[in-house]
């Protein structure tokens, strides 16, 4: 079975993308859903939080305190990678045991920061959703009702999608001019063929 790593920065319709391929029977990984889940169930996250953010990472229910978090590291690039370097190797685990359950022509990890992390290399193709940066930002800011300038923080932590689209084997553009189903399946046939 092949591993395909589909990745796109903030508002590009990452979702939206791996939503037709599910429709096509493609199983997809959300990375970013199951390392929010494993912060608030994975002891060993936990602990290692803990230890680096303080107790105050956590809210009184035992659950992850995101909003704190992202406040503190989205601010400050060395701590952001020491978050990165707590929950990926666990994130990558868990991706590990769900692909052996899976029986398909081929899987997808749909990772925000696939590129940044290097897990990339442990896929066999990769594929990236492009928009356009002012639609991303309309999109963020629509969607997570969120400032425009908090927006472009995040944007400025995520790899240019220039940089994304040469390390990429396909490229989906998603921008209102271009329908994105049509390049979807032809990327699903090409995928199929060779898982």
């Amino acid at each position: 079975m092949i591993k395909v790593g589909i990745t796109g920065g903030i508002g590009s319709g990452k979702s939206t993308a791996c939503r037709v391929f599910s429709i096509l029977g493609i199983p997809v990984f959300i990375a970013d859903l199951a390392a929010k889940q494993l912060m608030n169930t994975s002891p060993e996250i936990r602990d290692q939080l803990i230890r680096v953010f303080g107790k105050e990472v956590y809210l009184p229910d035992r659950t992850i305190d995101r909003k704190y978090l992202a406040g503190i590291v989205f601010n400050d690039p060395s701590l952001l990678a020491k978050l990165n370097s707590i929950v990926h190797p666990v994130v990558r685990k868990a991706f590990d045991d769900w692909c052996s359950t899976k029986q398909a022509p081929y899987v997808l990890h749909e990772a925000a920061i696939l590129f940044e992390s290097g897990f990339y290399k442990n896929m066999d193709k990769t594929i990236t959703v492009a928009t356009k940066l002012e639609e991303r930002i309309k999109r963020v800011t629509k969607r997570d009702h969120l400032s425009e300038e908090l927006v472009m923080q995040r944007i400025k932590n995520q790899m240019s999608d220039a940089e994304k689209i040469k390390l990429a084997d396909f490229v989906i553009c998603n921008n209102e001019d271009e329908l994105i189903i049509p390049q979807i399946i032809e990327i699903d046939k090409k995928l199929r063929i060779h898982g």
